[in-house]
């Protein structure tokens, strides 16, 4: 089979205009495809060039295949099943600053580069006050755009049409606020002067975003049939779900200089990314929290088993369209069209997600995912949401342990809340587990036996999944 590179494959090259901060899956699959969308569809005409931000990478990897990969993209549109492979050629180099310095330094002075874009971790966007501006580089990945942006600063003596647009992907709330304080720390720290502070607050834009896309990554159960199909060799093919979603908090202007609409992409500039950061918590991390156990218990193993199956698929809709999404605030048929695709989402047949895995911490994962929609729709509804509340039932029945037929269940969450669930249900108390549970503070930062009529439903459920087991008792709120 033939070695991936430009010689052996028709790819395109473009002016490089984007710097990335990041080689991994996520931004291949996911910014680097949205590039690759806009050069076809709307005349984008850029490239990336990415930079690897810790000192062991893959930029060697991708260099040896001419920065050329495919990406796999599998799943559910509108019903109907998509399984496409596309060769994705819109990084132009890779470049390690670790043993590459003065070449990544160079990137400043490129008159054309106008987009940062990175996705470094969670923990990659932290300031770290041993980093120094002479570091060939700095270790943090602040410190290493602070280091480029006021070299270009210096290299076009401070013009205001030569700032950057700084796209981060980490997956933190406000990540582009937090970014921009470390940047103004490195200033400070750094003394580099008010006049740089005020071309970076002037000149660059730094923004907030969400970004939503399931990446499983290397796909190593169908790589030979993909290999197979594109005839070359490829050692960085990336899966991800058909699904995108990015949204960008910055101005109507920079929808005009990165136009992802004209290419008919999923992506939203808006004056606040909020609303759908808590949509998207609301309405697809919300339902995986209380499906997980509720279908578990019903005998189901995974997401896709759960939403179609007659019982627990009711259960499913119930939660999001008739509980979670009536606490949410964005306009109904944009939140009804979102919850649809989440549905689809879950329905994935290329994608086998354990729930299992989903069960992983689920009591922090009740309280801030499904928590305020309770008392929400408690606030607006005068009732208790059945569906939540059976859901968080279900999680204190999962932590209780024994066996589901021939399996051992295994809870997995911080050992306090463990131990307190083991206390609880020696008890053989239903309702002194159901006012424990809610009563550690804890865990919830407050007592949920003072929600009105919370202890009490939450004490009928346990009895009725302990007489009659899980399914019937959905069956009984469906």
């Amino acid at each position: 089979m033939k070695a991936l590179n430009r010689q052996n494959v028709s790819a395109s090259q473009y002016p490089e205009r984007i710097i990335q901060f990041g080689e991994g899956n996520f931004l291949r699959a996911f910014v680097d495809w949205i590039v690759w969308n806009m050069n076809k569809k709307a005349d984008f005409n850029s490239s990336i060039v990415v930079v690897q931000p810790i000192e062991n990478g893959m930029v060697d990897m991708l260099n040896d295949q001419d920065c050329l990969y495919h990406l796999n993209l599998q799943g559910l549109d509108k019903g109907k099943q998509v399984d496409s492979i596309e060769l994705i050629d819109v990084i132009s180099r890779g470049l390690n600053p670790y043993t590459q310095f003065d070449e990544y330094m160079k990137l400043a002075e490129n008159p054309e580069m106008r987009f940062v874009v990175s996705n470094t971790t969670e923990a990659g966007i932290a300031f770290d006050p041993a980093c120094k501006l002479e570091d060939a580089p700095a270790k943090s990945y602040p410190g290493k755009l602070t280091q480029l942006l006021y070299h270009r600063f210096k290299t076009f003596n401070g013009a205001a049409d030569k700032g950057l647009h700084i796209i981060p992907c980490e997956l933190i709330f406000h990540n582009g606020t937090e970014l921009k304080k470390c940047i103004e720390q490195y200033i400070e720290l750094w003394n580099l002067g008010a006049d740089f502070k005020a071309w970076f607050e002037t000149a660059c834009g730094v923004y907030c975003t969400l970004v939503d896309r399931i990446v499983p990554g290397y796909p190593r159960d169908t790589i030979n049939e993909i290999l197979e199909k594109v005839q070359v060799e490829d050692k960085l093919v990336v899966k991800a779900e058909i699904f995108h979603l990015w949204v960008i908090e910055a101005p109507e202007s920079l929808a005009k200089e990165f136009p992802a609409d004209k290419a008919g992409l999923n992506v939203l500039f808006v004056p606040s990314e909020k609303p759908y950061h808590d949509r998207k918590v609301t309405l697809l991390n919300g339902p995986h929290t209380v499906l997980s156990p509720v279908g578990y218990l019903s005998g189901l193993d995974t997401v896709r088993e759960i939403v179609e199956d007659e019982v627990t698929g009711k259960f499913v809709q119930k939660a999001m369209f008739e509980e979670l999404l009536s606490t949410l605030d964005l306009p109904e048929k944009e939140l009804a069209e979102y919850g649809e695709s989440v549905v689809e989402r879950f329905r994935n047949p290329f994608v086998k997600h354990f729930v299992t895995s989903i069960m992983l911490n689920s009591f922090p994962k009740f309280k801030t995912r499904d928590l305020p929609g309770l008392k929400i729709y408690l606030e607006r509804k005068g009732e208790l949401p059945a569906a939540l509340t059976l859901g968080l039932a279900g999680i204190i029945t999962y932590y209780k342990g024994g066996k589901r037929g021939d399996v051992e269940i295994v809870p997995n969450d911080d050992k306090a809340i463990i131990d307190l669930l083991a206390e609880l249900w020696k008890t053989n108390d239903v309702a002194a587990v159901a006012k424990g549970v809610l009563g550690a503070e804890f865990i919830w930062d407050e007592d949920l036996n003072k929600v009105p009529g919370l202890t009490e439903k939450i004490t009928g459920y346990l009895a009725s999944i302990q007489e009659k087991g899980m399914l019937e008792t959905v069956k009984g709120i469906i």
